[in-house]
């Protein structure tokens, strides 16, 4: 009888370790394997923009890897919201040290929509790579953006952002070596947002139009050529000129001219000699 009530107890505590084995699974499992974040998520970028029309878009968090030359221009745009502080955050992996001749000096601008450089409050904005360097960092913070602000400030506003990295300084000597880029933008999102009590009507963002292609001739060649053809044997005073301001000041400085240029004339050429005829008798008298 108590074999069989040990055999008991013990079938029961296995059911019941087994049943919180089971139970705690889940956790460890979600312990082991934490969901990915949305940064994490999101494609790298390999390409970059060699102007403002062609700058590469990318998303605050997105991280950026591509291969370049020295002495290229590279640009991205990424979007700002009012109550942000963007951050960007670049690292240059030069070329070897035995293809290179001299130090580099490395620059990070941002621009707004309306392409007014920004200032940086944070961050190597102009930093110089020594001649043994490996590699360059940049940054630039910037100020946070704001919901309105006067026209005249400069304050960054919510829309479109602009990064250019551009080497500023190099040996030209060490012109079109290879070179890795990698960058990073990250945004911090803040409650306050100054200046109160007005609002943005629209983001700061040029507008870009492509324009159609047409397939027919437009017809207003067609409406031209009728018009030329009533209008043949009429006169038209479409060939004048429009008379302004500068029109009669220069008929009046020509005349001007004219009646200085007889005047002076008169008063400095030579008098003609009068021709002295022989009398009849054949002497001249005076």
């Amino acid at each position: 009888m108590r074999t069989t009530s040990v055999r008991r107890c013990a079938g029961a505590l296995s059911a019941a370790a087994a049943a919180l084995l089971l139970s705690a699974g889940p956790a460890v499992a979600d312990i082991t394997s934490p969901s990915p974040s949305p940064s994490e998520s999101l494609a790298p970028v390999t390409t970059a923009g060699s102007s403002f029309l062609t700058a590469t878009a990318v998303q605050p968090g997105q991280p950026v890897q591509l291969a370049g030359s020295t002495g290229d221009y590279f640009y991205w745009s990424f979007t700002a919201e009012a109550g942000q502080t963007d951050k960007i955050a670049i690292t240059v992996t030069l070329p070897p040290k035995t293809s290179r001749h001299g130090a580099s000096s490395w620059a990070v601008d941002v621009f707004d929509g309306l392409r007014r450089r920004q200032a940086c409050t944070a961050g190597a904005q102009t930093p110089t790579a020594a001649a043994g360097a490996a590699s360059v960092t940049l940054g630039c913070t910037l100020r946070q953006v704001r919901a309105w602000a006067e026209p005249w400030s400069g304050d960054p506003l919510p829309g479109t952002y602009y990064v250019r990295l551009a080497v500023t300084e190099l040996p030209e000597q060490d012109l079109g070596l290879p070179m890795q880029v990698a960058m990073r933008v990250s945004a911090h999102d803040s409650d306050d947002i100054q200046p109160e009590g007005g609002e943005l009507k629209t983001p700061l963002t040029q507008p870009v139009a492509a324009g159609t292609v047409l397939t027919s001739a437009p017809p207003v060649a067609a409406e031209k050529a009728e018009k030329e053809k009533g209008t043949r044997w009429s006169w038209s005073w479409d060939w004048l000129p429009d008379l302004s301001t500068r029109w009669a000041w220069t008929a009046v400085g020509g005349a001007i001219a004219a009646i200085t240029g007889v005047g002076g004339y008169s008063l400095t050429r030579h008098p003609r000699r009068r021709r002295r005829r022989p009398e009849p008798d054949g002497f001249d008298r005076f």
